[in-house]
């Protein structure tokens, strides 16, 4: 049987592992600068399947107003330009070529609200990804009771401690979601 550390040290890493989505799925809400993570969702149709841009491209910023994308195989240009203007960032690339050159434009009042409320969708999805490992400690416990492993007197005090764990990383949550939204909104 796992000691209670032993629990909270996997809880602690399964849900350090959706702060890391949310953290990603945040660099690509662009707040007006232009940032390579912001094409990081961008997938392209090549050679018959969905692959990631970074495996078929350089991505680059050029100023704060610009990313460049360096395709490495010239015929996949024209799917690049597709994907990335179909990924629902609300870019329009030039396709130069090779080289797509990708202008940030700057938000509209509308455009940032609508970006709040793709942010607070993430947050979301993290902070239900948070309960469900909380769910899964919890019945890790619960079992551990059944099977006789951990005494009746250490199952509440086992459950207490995974549920303040659980709000620590809630409140991360909300912090992090608090601070996207001021960064988009104050562009």
């Amino acid at each position: 049987m796992q000691t209670i550390n032993e629990i909270k040290d996997d809880l602690k890493t399964r849900m350090n592992g959706a702060i890391d989505v949310l953290i990603k799925e945040f660099s690509g809400l662009r707040a007006g600068r232009a940032r390579a993570e912001l094409l990081d969702p961008v997938e392209v149709e090549a050679y018959g399947q969905k692959t990631p841009l970074k495996q078929v491209a350089n991505v680059s910023t050029d100023g704060a107003r610009t990313i460049n994308v360096m395709v490495w195989d010239k015929s996949l240009a024209p799917h690049v330009d597709k994907a990335i203007r179909e990924a629902g960032l609300g870019l329009n690339p030039v396709a130069e070529g090779q080289s797509i050159r990708v202008p940030i434009p700057l938000l509209s009042e509308e455009r940032r609200k609508e970006l709040t409320k793709v942010a607070a969708k993430y947050a979301e999805e993290a902070r239900i990804s948070i309960r469900n490992v909380r769910r899964h400690g919890m019945d890790v416990v619960k079992k551990g009771e059944k099977d006789k492993e951990i005494p009746e007197d250490d199952v509440a005090r086992y459950s207490k401690e995974i549920q303040t764990l659980t709000d620590d990383f809630i409140s991360k949550i909300d912090d992090m979601l608090k601070k996207k939204d001021t960064e988009i909104m104050s562009v």
